[in-house]
């Protein structure tokens, strides 16, 4: 990996998503490029709701004023995200990372995304956004949106970052959490780092065999793996793993063939990304 894409918008978690990020370049050697979206649809709206919902008898003065007030509001919004992307530069930095470099754009986030990520091998982003109600633990509205769309491992980065030390993967055997193990033995990201390789839900004697020989090739690649079967539901299952054994990151495929392929709401990937304290590396 040498390429990170991270995204911000200057929110609570945005402190947080430099240190992710700054934690997978140093495993990496990776530069950084940072993402600030504007976005045109809401500039575009507020002027033009002036004209139509003014009466016919408001003066030209009244409207100019308007007018100016919201060109003003939007050259602003300009200014805060250059400072935002100031910030994220100077605090990944500080944090040694060596290569950063910073974009502002116009446009919806998730088109931008998919394009930008053409030429980075992970993108960052945090699990909820400025606008998100934290004490209803709604995720980022373009969160879900992001993960169904790329072609990238998506890290979301917890409220708080905390020293990654032990990793958990949750095994369905879908062919995105195969992408995951494939990523894990590849990469340097995690080399070093204990593995807990979980499967959940219903177990058989099938489901018990593919997840030996996930085990077995982690192994052969030089990870510490614990492998464990737990029936159960696999929200439950996972996020009671990820507490009792200390968990530092999740790392989640986004589709299989068990619940946890459905990134619908109220699924089991938006449940555990809803309620995880933890980092989620996630696959689609």
């Amino acid at each position: 990996m040498n390429h990170i894409l991270t995204c911000t918008d200057g929110s609570l978690y945005a402190p947080s998503i430099y240190e992710h990020t700054a934690w997978a370049a140093s495993r990496q050697g990776a530069a950084v490029h940072v993402l600030h979206m504007l976005d045109p649809h809401r500039e575009r709206a507020e002027l033009s709701d002036f004209s139509g919902n003014l009466g016919l008898n408001t003066g030209d003065e009244l409207l100019t004023e308007l007018v100016n007030f919201e060109e003003t509001k939007n050259r602003l919004a300009r200014e805060r995200g250059k400072a935002i992307l100031e910030d994220a530069r100077r605090r990944l930095e500080a944090a040694g990372v060596q290569r950063v470099t910073t974009e502002q754009l116009h446009g919806e986030l998730v088109e931008t995304v998919t394009a930008k990520e053409e030429d980075a091998d992970l993108v960052v982003m945090g699990k909820r956004g400025e606008t998100a109600d934290l004490a209803k633990l709604h995720l980022g509205s373009n969160l879900e949106r992001v993960i169904r769309a790329s072609i990238r491992p998506v890290l979301v980065a917890s409220r708080k970052f905390v020293p990654i030390e032990r990793f958990l993967i949750a095994y369905d055997g879908g062919p995105s959490v195969e992408d995951a193990v494939q990523f894990v033995m590849a990469s340097p990201f995690l080399k070093g780092l204990p593995c807990h390789l979980l499967r959940a839900g219903r177990i058989d004697s099938k489901a018990e065999w593919y997840l030996q020989e996930a085990a077995a090739k982690l192994r052969d690649a030089e990870f510490d793996v614990t492998a464990t079967a737990t029936a159960g539901d696999p929200a439950e299952v996972i996020s009671e793993a990820v507490k009792k054994d200390g968990i530092s990151l999740l790392v989640m495929g986004a589709y299989g063939h068990s619940r946890i392929r459905q990134l619908m709401v109220g699924s089991t990937t938006t449940e555990m990304m809803r309620t995880c304290h933890v980092p989620i590396l996630m696959f689609r």
